[in-house]
Order: structure tokens, then sequence, then C-alpha cells
């Protein structure tokens, strides 16, 4: 039986999110998901009088065609769908977590799918040329994830997702937004960090349910040059199918020269992928109030209220510092008391400290749901 609470997220999506208007088309890659949560897009894309197209995809298939693909392959399957997204105006892209480790003993081959894959139908293509929005759909795995039963999390789902004023959040962020961007030298300290760098004349984007569901976050982007010192991480990390734990970098103007994890070889293996995966491609605050605690699902994380996420790879267009590569890993640190704490500075001066903002241009990102 379908939830009925689908067709509340499927509008959210097609409206506030993606904003379709009546004639534009509308791409639903619906990966692993109810074929009624499927239907409830379909249904909110002609409701908007907009067309949609629909492309059905599951985990194992990804793995199929990852596991003996070649670059000539890749090149191949990445025309095509480089073709179809550049037909589309718009982008629903909703995923279940059928299997987190289904891509873990293929890490090679996955590299070769960002490359040759990802980088042009997605980065290239997706990102700057469409209105695209990106999520998860509940699934067992994902509450197994987040230490809840398979009915607290589809609860847990909704509200954060469904149940957030983002018009709110958008307006709190653009009030910040004006302070943001006079920011030069920003300084983080927190158990095992004490990181430096500038982001000078770099936009502060707000993220506010149009890209991401659920959202909450306002980023930047470092100069790329400008990166120095040391950070760790403090949640979890799942990236092709291997989790990864007690991340830590060191900086010197801007590369990572050093980094750790429970497995260094894999994790300097990612990070070797191209020139660009060993520099900062975003600098993100996570405000939503309703997302406390990590899951391993980055979606989520990235949002923690009191967190921070700090970026090896790809810079996005609208806050472009001129790193281009085919990573772009959202590695989250919690700042609340609970997590460690840790404060950070903006121009010599304390702004957040242990995951609140005090100072007065920016205690409007302390959101309540």
């Amino acid at each position: 039986m379908a939830d009925p609470r689908e067709q509340k997220l499927a509008k959210l999506l097609v409206e506030h999110s993606v904003q379709l208007k009546k004639g534009e088309s509308c791409l639903i890659n619906a990966t692993d998901i109810p074929t009624s949560m499927t239907e409830a897009l379909i249904k909110a894309v002609y409701e908007a009088g907009a067309y949609p197209v629909v492309n059905v995809w599951n985990e194992k298939l990804e793995r199929a065609m990852a596991q003996d693909a070649t670059k000539e392959s890749l090149d191949v399957w990445a025309d095509v769908d480089t073709y179809r997204m550049k037909q589309m105006d718009a982008f629903i892209g909703i995923r279940g977590i059928a299997n987190v480790r289904e891509l873990a003993s293929i890490p090679k081959q996955n590299s070769l799918v960002h490359a040759h894959y990802n980088m042009p139908v997605h980065m290239k293509t997706r990102l700057p040329f469409t209105k695209w929005v990106v999520l998860r759909y509940p699934t067992e795995i994902m509450a197994m994830q987040a230490g809840m039963s398979t009915r607290e999390f589809e609860d847990f789902y909704y509200k954060v997702c469904t149940e957030v004023d983002y018009t709110k959040m958008g307006q709190a962020m653009n009030e910040a937004k004006t302070f943001l961007e006079t920011v030069d030298k920003v300084q983080i300290k927190a158990p095992g960090t004490d990181l430096t760098f500038s982001v000078k004349g770099m936009p502060w984007i707000p993220c506010a349910g149009e890209m991401n569901i659920p959202d909450g976050e306002i980023y930047s982007c470092p100069i790329k040059d400008s990166v120095n010192g040391k950070i760790s991480y403090n949640t979890k990390s799942t990236r092709d199918g291997h989790c990864f734990t007690d991340v830590s970098f060191s900086f010197k103007d801007g590369k990572i020269i050093e980094a750790h994890s429970d497995d260094d070889k894999l994790i300097n293996e990612i990070l070797d992928i191209d020139e660009g995966a060993r520099y900062i491609g975003e600098f993100a605050l996570g405000c939503n109030p309703g997302i406390l605690e990590p899951m391993d699902n980055t979606l989520f994380d990235e949002k923690i209220f009191g967190s921070m996420h700090f970026t090896p790879g790809n810079s996005y267009d609208d806050c472009d510092n001129g790193n281009k590569s085919s990573l772009h890993w959202d590695l989250v640190q919690i700042q609340r008391p609970e997590y460690g704490g840790g404060e950070m500075y903006f121009d010599g001066v304390l702004v957040r400290k242990d995951g609140v903002f005090v100072h007065e241009k920016l205690t409007c990102l302390n959101l309540s749901l």
C-alpha cells in the first residue's frame, strides 16, 4: 500500500525544488524505490503541465555496468545519457539504499565510472544546465544505519524532508549571506583540527530545498591554494562500498599532503584519482534543526545542525575556485559538545561555538522546526 506521504514529497520536489513550469521536461531517475513513489512523481509532473521521462534503475545493474566496464564502454554509455540529459529542463534523482556494500569490491572500476560517466553526464551536464534535486527514499537499510526501527525512520524521514519550512530557511540563509560574503579568513578549531583558509570574494550559496531534500546548508569554497593545517572528521562516510572512519587530512597551500583513515591505502587511491581530488571544492555549514545524528548517508549527514563539511574534489560552477575533479566527497565534522565541540572564527572573530552560531549576523541560522 502506498504511503500517502509520498504524494506530499513528490509535490514538494516538483513545485519547490525544481519549480517545474508548463511545457518543461523532467527526467525522473528512480533507483531501488517503490513503483508507488515513481507514480507519485509522474503524477506531480503532469499536474504541473510538464512532461515526465522515467529511468528505472537499481544498484545491481550499477554494479554489472561498472564491473567489466572499459573507458570505451563508459564513453558510449555517457554519450547516450548526456544526450538525454541535454533534452531535459529538470532532473529528479531519488534513490533507495538496497546494499551499501554493493560496490565495495570494485573500487578501481568505480573510479573509472566516476571519471568517464559521472563527470560528463552529471558534473558537466546536469549540474550546470538543468534544475535538479537529489534525495534518498527511506529503506530498512537506512533505518538500520540510523539506529531506528523502520517505522521510526520513516516518520523521521518525512518530518525532516517535508515538514521543514524551506521558505523560512531560505530567508534566514539569505540574511546570513550578506555578512558571509564579507568574510576573508576562516579558522576552524576542534579535536584534531586546526585549519585556516580564505573565502575572500567567493559567493555563499543558500540551500533550502532546491537541490537536496532534506536540505539545510549554506556553502562556499576556499581559495584553492589557501588551505593549511589539519582536519579530523568525526562521522563515518561510505564511498565505493567502503565505510571510512577516522578520516583526517593535512594540508599545505591547498593540497592534501597526508591522508589517513581506517584504510590509508584505499583513501589515498581515491585522492589520487586525478589532480583536483587533493584540493578542496566546498566548505559548508549544516543547519537543519531536525537532523542531529549521523547515519552514514551524505544527504542527511551534511545537513546536521552544528556541523560543517569540507569537501575534497570538484567545486561547483556557482562557487568555482577553479578546482576540477571527478571526485566530490562531502566529509562531515560535527561540532556540538557531544561530538567534542569546536570553534569557528571569521576574520579573527568567533562566529560559532560548539555548533551554535554566536555572531549577531549569523544567529538567524540557529533554526528550529
